[in-house]
């Protein structure tokens, strides 16, 4: 296979500590029967690890076992070269950013920000001091004597963390931190969150459901599925070669897995699909909703060289399309505008013929 990125075989091997042992380096298994966790993550520091997987996958157990919540079964926990299984969470050098926040109700801002330099302790004066620069340093002077219920969900999560830097961890931790913001604010949030993490300069790991947080966000992405890691990379190199129906449909691919024959594709329980690229032996074969053309009628004369007959299962608005599941010869998704839609006449159960275009899949080694 040729790839696009003439790196990106380096970069689906996660980084390594570097001699010194810095950074982390952690097995987690965590055993809750029937549910299992059994995860390796390593990261330099400076890095920004995202975990990402449907619900239930084990992503928040992950975190949490990080941070000392959840006591692990087997495994180790190893930051900068110190053995942490068996420190309590309050002695970890980790900060956590949880999903709701937690701000102290009765607290102002300041002294939110506070409370972990003086757990530490920092003079109260001093504390204060630096809390106040922490809060400087997020744009929030202005709300220093602002308590929880006066502020914003994006100041809300700019206090927090803010709360979690101030005691200078070497691991932060951040469960979905933007999920509770709303979509304008999320997109101002996001890119001072990418600043404050460009300037961390220990290891930061998140969770989030979403993929574009993640791609923004992170360095590296580990994809956690029923408690075990299916595939780890740079975002790029994840969103190029999906290795799960869960990564395909996140990134918004359809994704098959087959048998190739320098051009052909034979799929286990479907039709072949012809591809621009000659392999040999399993590989997976990708393309976007967009690149599927819907007629109600045979067509005479297109070009492309994938043509199947379909169903229309269901139909829905996403973003300034419609997504068009379709089931029969090959289950795919279809994207069109609207227009289009309607001049197919598309509806629950119209037969459809879909085509693709070589040039529009791409394959690669399973």
């Amino acid at each position: 296979m040729t790839d696009t990125d003439p790196t990106a075989s380096e970069k689906t091997v996660p980084e390594k500590q570097d001699a010194s042992g810095a950074g982390l380096d952690a097995r987690l298994v965590v055993e809750r029967p029937p549910f299992r966790l059994d995860v390796t993550l390593t990261a330099a520091p400076g890095d920004v690890v995202a975990l990402l997987g449907p619900n239930g996958a084990g992503k928040t157990t992950a975190l949490r076992a990080l941070a000392g919540l959840v006591p692990l079964t087997d495994g180790h926990l190893r930051l900068d070269g110190a053995e942490l299984e068996r420190v309590p969470p309050e002695r970890r050098p980790v900060g956590v950013v949880f999903q709701d926040y937690l701000l102290f109700p009765h607290l102002t801002a300041l002294d939110n920000v506070a409370f972990g330099p003086r757990c530490h302790g920092v003079p109260k004066a001093e504390a204060r001091a630096q809390a106040a620069g922490w809060l400087d340093r997020m744009g929030l002077a202005g709300h220093a004597g602002a308590k929880p219920r006066r502020l914003s969900g994006g100041q809300a999560q700019r206090v927090a963390l803010a709360r979690a830097l101030a005691t200078h961890p070497r691991l932060l931790l951040l469960d979905e931190p933007l999920a509770a913001l709303d979509a304008r604010t999320r997109l101002e949030v996001r890119a001072q969150l990418r600043r404050h993490l460009a300037e961390f300069e220990a290891v930061a790991v998140l969770v989030t459901h979403d993929p574009l947080d993640a791609m923004v966000l992170a360095d590296r992405l580990v994809v956690i599925e029923d408690g075990q890691v299916v595939q780890e990379g740079t975002p790029g190199h994840i969103a190029r070669h999906p290795r799960t129906d869960y990564i395909a449909h996140l990134i918004g691919l359809n994704l098959y897995q087959g048998q190739a024959d320098g051009h052909t594709v034979r799929l286990p329980d479907g039709p072949e699909i012809t591809t621009t690229e000659e392999l040999t032996g399993p590989v997976f074969v990708t393309f976007p909703p967009t690149a599927v053309t819907l007629y109600r009628d045979r067509p005479a004369g297109t070009s492309a060289r994938n043509l199947w007959r379909c169903e229309v299962a269901g139909m829905e608005t996403h973003g300034d399309q419609i997504r068009a599941d379709l089931t029969g010869e090959l289950p795919l998704a279809a994207g069109l505008t609207t227009v289009a839609a309607a001049e197919l006449g598309l509806h629950p159960g119209a037969q459809v013929w879909a085509t693709v275009k070589a040039a529009q899949t791409h394959a690669y080694p399973a």
